[in-house]
């Protein structure tokens, strides 16, 4: 029982503290200890211990002498993100026009109908929630585990960046409509146009990001 809730805890520290470094909370060049880690999240040292080796694992931060220095992503990680998405994310696509269920579609449905209400308030961090979503129930609709583990890590892991995006004028009206494409492309179970809206709001978003990188 008492392992079980370690693990619990360890997850929850993990994901908290993933976050915090992949929205910039955590600036790259930070040193997290663990004894500051406990007191401000008010967890033993085990689960934190737990998740700093599993962030170290996620190449998030690097350990030192005087504790975990935070890495972050670079412009260099970020595009080789966008390009391992860009090989899989069409091949997801096109599955999931392949083998969409009426209840999927509704499902998927519901989410793009939450991302637009969003984007009409401006509410960014929702935004980037849906958008998240949207990605994440068309991997499960593709049916494939492997695209799914594959993928939904990889667009978690680029958050920070998304959430500026969208901040952008016009950006998240552009990946609402963008998303809405691919919605009807699968909807109409055609995989060869899903994939090739998939692929272009991909490397629309990796503009996005990359161009905010220059400025």
């Amino acid at each position: 029982m008492n392992d079980h809730r370690t693990v619990s805890i360890a997850d929850q520290v993990f994901e908290i503290l993933e976050k915090d470094i992949l929205t910039g909370e955590y600036p790259r060049g930070e040193v997290l200890t663990e004894v500051k880690l406990c007191e401000k999240l008010g967890v033993s040292r085990t689960p934190v211990r737990e998740a700093l080796l599993r962030l170290e694992q996620e190449h998030l931060v690097h350990g030192t002498s005087r504790g975990m220095r935070v890495l972050g992503l670079d412009p260099n990680d970020i595009d080789d993100i966008y390009e391992i998405r860009m090989r899989l994310e069409g091949l997801a696509a096109r599955r999931a026009a392949e083998r969409a269920s009426d209840e999927e579609i509704a499902q998927l449905k519901s989410i793009l109908d939450m991302q637009e209400f969003f984007t009409q308030k401006g509410d960014s961090d929702n935004i980037i929630d849906a958008d998240s979503r949207f990605h994440e129930m068309l991997y499960r609709i593709s049916g494939s585990i492997v695209l799914y583990e594959t993928l939904s890590p990889l667009h978690r892991k680029i958050v920070k960046y998304r959430r500026v995006s969208v901040r952008r004028t016009g950006r998240a009206q552009h990946s609402f409509a963008e998303h809405k494409a691919i919605y009807e492309a699968i909807l109409a179970h055609d995989a060869a146009l899903a994939e090739e809206r998939l692929l272009q709001h991909t490397a629309n978003a990796r503009n996005s990001i990359l161009a905010l990188e220059e400025k």
